[in-house]
């Protein structure tokens, strides 16, 4: 397009919007280019601001910008060219307005993709029309303004928003919009992304634009994605290996690196929600709608989590079911095969190349260490030498005829490599005095591998912090401000005692942050299948499923298995009888080991107790035997012709098990198990774990071992100190699921 077209074409916008062309050329060049590409077309507006005048800067939605960029063009095939940025300044309420209707509206056509992306602040705000009546808010990178000693802001309000996106001429509308609203007065944990709420008086600009929209004939239902369900649930924004991102943008596009069929929005979002559980926030995602705006029957109103108990959802088409939707951005990548990252760029001697392995689950990715192998669709593997943040360098293994590299190549993990060194990392709140950060690093340092950090400097796994409501308590909580339950101490008590008592739970915490680094249903080479179920009349009622996509051949096996991967929310009643259906799909014999947190907190592992009448023996103590599954059978946890069960006790919270799978034995782990002094007076399958640790690092050992003799020669060069697992060797399923 011409300069003097798109000029004539954007001025009556412009003169809505108040602003001078001389302000809109400031967009750049890109911008007209974008313009040029035929349609049909997959376009893009993505908005970050991270600095904002006279409030606090937020951290990660540049790189929230940058997370969904690479996606798109990487795993769902958008031109660089028709994805328009806007960052900080360029992000003013103005400019998102016009490149809206410019980019988007003048551009798309039926049948187009469209996604737009927003990280910032929220808020919410008093019309003056109506001062009872508060809506929520975008808050662009002009603020607010003064105007007569009256406080003008000049937010987005989320109806605008929504009416520019039903505007469009496409039904393949996706929004994502990472931000929230309410702020809290007083936050522990992680950044959120909400400003205090404004009772000053909107801007005339963006009421009157918003009547405008309200006269136009809107038809279209966009897929509008939010980071919370819970009105007064702070979105948040998390500190990484090397850079910060929101939470739920991080998660998602995680999610959707390594997951490719084609899932229903529940499903994904359900998945989402258990990644935000890894990141120490209990964030529910969900849909954004409106009665105005969306029909009743086809998503939860604002408030209702998708994950929430089927009562609070409605009855009949109101419900889960009702969604028709496909996630995916509404369209398919160009790849069935799923990925932990991308080549990016090729250095001059064609041998090295940097990769960008957003991929990776977050919590394995703060670890993942140098001589790790990336494998490519043509059979070449990567050595990974170097890694900053998202990035990394790697070279190309020599390999006979090997494929000159490209620019775009997606690279999926072949080996991890991981230090044993890792320690429980906590954050020391900065609302200690200057004292108890002293006496709490003083008293932290007593514990081997947990060391301490200033909250929000770096990386942290758990906050150490006074109680708000009890400031002469302390306790240990969440990234998400969550308090950890058993860990408070009592009032008046000294940091150190406080601490002190913390062994037993710091000693758990650590132990699942090591067996949640074994994660990897995106990459195992083992074909498994996990199905929770409660124990329910006739036939089981599946509850979640988790299996290894990538051992599915073709795109129909994929699909197929995909669609009775889940049934309901992940939501378990206390009472219920549940067990795991596990099939083995590869052609290996396999052993299982499961370790999790219950709803207190405290660790917990599956028990195959053996009889003597089993063991033909005259010894009236039962032993405990390794679970291991045929190539190609099926079996239950607990087993169906078992005398005991597995019921879920009390209190409503979060409940987290790793199914852990090796086609070689767990012996560390299963001595380890054995030395510890439990009871066997109920043989229950599911007890107490009293030895969390010990097991945990047996256990990375035991799959080290798996893959130590197969890889000797290939690993040489990685050092002593460090975990070496093949996705040959092991596959690790995660499962979250809510008590109520």
């Amino acid at each position: 397009m011409k300069r003097r077209t798109f000029l004539h074409r954007i001025g009556s916008i412009l003169a809505v919007l108040g602003i001078t062309e001389a302000e809109w050329l400031t967009l750049g060049n890109r911008y007209y280019q974008a313009l040029a590409q035929p349609s049909p077309r997959k376009l893009a507006l993505l908005i970050g601001i991270n600095q904002y005048p006279k409030k606090s800067a937020l951290s990660g939605c540049l790189t929230d910008v940058e997370l969904q960029r690479e996606l798109l063009i990487n795993r769902f095939g958008f031109q660089g060219s028709d994805i328009l940025t806007l960052t900080d300044e360029q992000a003013s309420r103005e400019f998102i307005e016009a490149a809206f209707l410019d980019h988007l509206g003048k551009q798309a056509k039926p049948g187009d993709a469209i996604v737009f992306h927003f990280s910032g602040y929220g808020s919410r705000v008093k019309l003056e029309t109506s001062a009872d009546i508060i809506q929520n808010a975008l808050v662009p990178a002009n603020v607010s303004f003064n105007s007569q000693d009256t406080k003008i802001v000049n937010y987005i309000l989320e109806e605008t928003l929504l009416l520019l996106l039903r505007s469009l001429p496409t039904d393949r509308v996706t929004a994502v919009l990472d931000t929230s609203y309410d702020a809290p007065s007083t936050v522990i944990g992680l950044k959120i992304r909400a400003l205090q709420e404004s009772v000053a008086k909107l801007a005339t600009e963006e009421l009157d634009f918003l009547k405008q929209l309200k006269t136009q004939n809107l038809s279209n239902t966009p897929i509008v994605l939010a980071p919370t369900s819970e009105p007064k649930q702070p979105a948040r924004e998390g500190l990484f290996s090397g850079f910060s991102a929101g939470l739920f943008t991080y998660a998602l596009t995680q999610y959707l690196w390594e997951f490719t069929p084609a899932t229903k929005i529940q499903i994904a979002l359900s998945d989402v929600e258990s990644i935000l559980h890894k990141l120490g926030s209990k964030q529910q995602p969900g849909l954004l709608s409106s009665q105005e705006n969306l029909s009743p029957n086809l998503s939860p109103k604002r408030g209702e989590a998708l994950n929430s108990p089927p009562s609070l959802l409605g009855k009949g088409a109101g419900g889960l079911g009702s969604f028709t939707h496909d996630l995916n951005y509404q369209l398919l990548p160009d790849s069935t095969i799923g990925a932990e990252g991308v080549i990016s760029a090729i250095e001059e001697d064609g041998k090295t190349v940097h990769l960008w392995l957003a991929g990776l689950p977050a919590q394995v990715l703060l670890y993942y260490g140098v001589n790790s192998r990336f494998s490519l669709a043509t059979t070449e593997q990567l050595i990974l030498r170097s890694r900053t943040g998202l990035t990394a360098k790697a070279q190309i293994a020599k390999i006979e005829g090997a494929n000159p590299l490209q620019v775009g190549q997606l690279v999926q993990e072949a080996v991890r490599v991981l230090p044993r060194n890792i320690n429980l990392i906590i954050a020391l709140d900065t609302g200690l005095e200057r004292i108890e950060r002293v006496d709490a690093t003083s008293a932290f340092a007593g514990f081997a591998h947990v060391s301490t950090v200033v909250a929000g400097e770096k990386p942290a796994d758990y906050i150490f912090a006074k109680l708000q409501e009890t400031p002469t308590r302390y306790g240990l909580f969440s990234l998400g401000g969550e308090l950890i339950p058993n860990t408070t101490g009592e009032v008046g008590e000294a940091v150190k005692s406080t601490v002190q008592r913390l062994a037993p739970k710091l000693s758990t915490l650590l132990a699942a942050k090591l067996w949640r680094l074994t994660e990897n249903a995106g990459s195992s080479r083992l074909a498994l299948k996990a199905t929770l179920e409660i124990i329910s009349g006739i036939s089981p009622r599946v509850v979640m499923q988790r299996e290894t996509v990538r051992t599915f051949k073709t795109e129909t096996s994929i699909k197929k298995s995909v669609q009775t991967r889940f049934i309901a929310p992940p939501v378990v009643p206390i009472g219920s009888r549940m067990q795991y259906r596990v099939e083995n799909q590869s052609d290996r014999p396999v052993y299982l080991i499961l370790l999790g947190l219950n709803n207190n907190h405290t660790a917990v592992t599956f028990y195959s107790w053996e009889t003597p009448q089993e063991l033909n023996t005259t010894d009236t103590k039962p032993i405990l035997k390794e679970v291991v599954i045929a190539p190609g059978e099926s079996l239950t946890l607990p087993q169906t012709n078992a005398a005991s069960q597995w019921v879920i006790s009390g209190p409503a919270s979060e409940c987290e098990q790793q199914l852990i799978f090796s086609p070689f034995p767990f012996s560390g782990t299963f001595a380890a198990l054995s030395t510890a002094k439990y009871s066997t007076a109920e043989q229950q399958p599911t007890g107490s774990l009293l030895n969390p640790l010990d097991v945990a690092q047996a256990l990375l050992q035991d799959l080290h071992n798996a893959s130590a003799s197969a890889l000797k020669t290939e690993m040489n060069g990685t050092a002593a100190d460090s975990y070496i697992w093949d996705v040959n060797n092991w596959a690790s399923l995660s499962f979250s699921f809510q008590v109520i």
